[in-house]
């Protein structure tokens, strides 16, 4: 007896399920279209799907979507940042179902916090006060002569920049004087004369 009524039972256990299985393959397929936004503008890739079948799409730049449901499928709609929102397609809606969703902004305030480096304003206060900051620079004013000056200016090599900016005059002049005629200082008698004049003065 006991073996005829677990036989019973699992036959109208199957039957209920063929039944409910049968119905959910009647449920008309449906195309849901439709726009999402906000109060201002169309939003992109926003998550549209049925969580108990496993299916959905996201928006398109254009804050477009369509996908195929059933009657009475539960749509979620969801984004981060926006409070999620369901839709339930009604049942002996059109093949072709348009509906157009507007998002509310989720916004979460925090309570201000403040981070500081010490406990209370009183120790801050004293670790400040306590501090010993030199008054001087710590430069020798020695190397700060202007002879010194003028020697370090004469001597150091030119860096990146000056080396740059050099080629670009030269670069310049060159673009300037192109069609000009070259002279050669060598044949310049003006350039002898103060060369044989320095170089008396130098022998004396």
């Amino acid at each position: 007896m006991r073996s005829l009524g677990f036989i019973f039972c699992g036959f109208v256990l199957l039957l209920c399920t063929a039944s409910v299985t049968h119905a959910q393959t009647n449920r008309r397929i449906i195309q849901l279209s439709g726009f999402v936004s906000d109060s201002v503008n169309v939003l992109p890739g926003v998550h549209v799907y049925v969580p108990k079948a496993g299916r959905g799409t996201s928006t398109s730049p254009a804050g477009f979507f369509s996908m195929p449901v059933l009657e009475g499928d539960s749509i979620v709609i969801s984004s981060i940042g926006f409070t999620r929102q369901h839709y339930i397609v009604p049942k002996g809606a059109n093949d072709n179902l348009t509906i157009i969703v507007e998002m509310v902004s989720d916004i979460t305030y925090l309570r201000e916090v403040q981070i500081m480096p010490f406990p209370t304003e009183e120790v801050f206060k004293q670790a400040v006060l306590a501090l010993n900051i030199p008054f001087d620079n710590g430069i020798d004013q020695k190397n700060l002569n202007a002879e010194l000056m003028a020697l370090m200016l004469k001597s150091t090599p030119m860096d990146g920049a000056a080396n740059y900016r050099y080629y670009m005059d030269q670069w310049s002049t060159s673009a300037a004087d192109k069609f000009q005629p070259r002279t050669n200082p060598f044949l310049n008698p003006f350039n002898w004369a103060k060369f044989i004049r320095d170089l008396k003065q130098k022998k004396k």
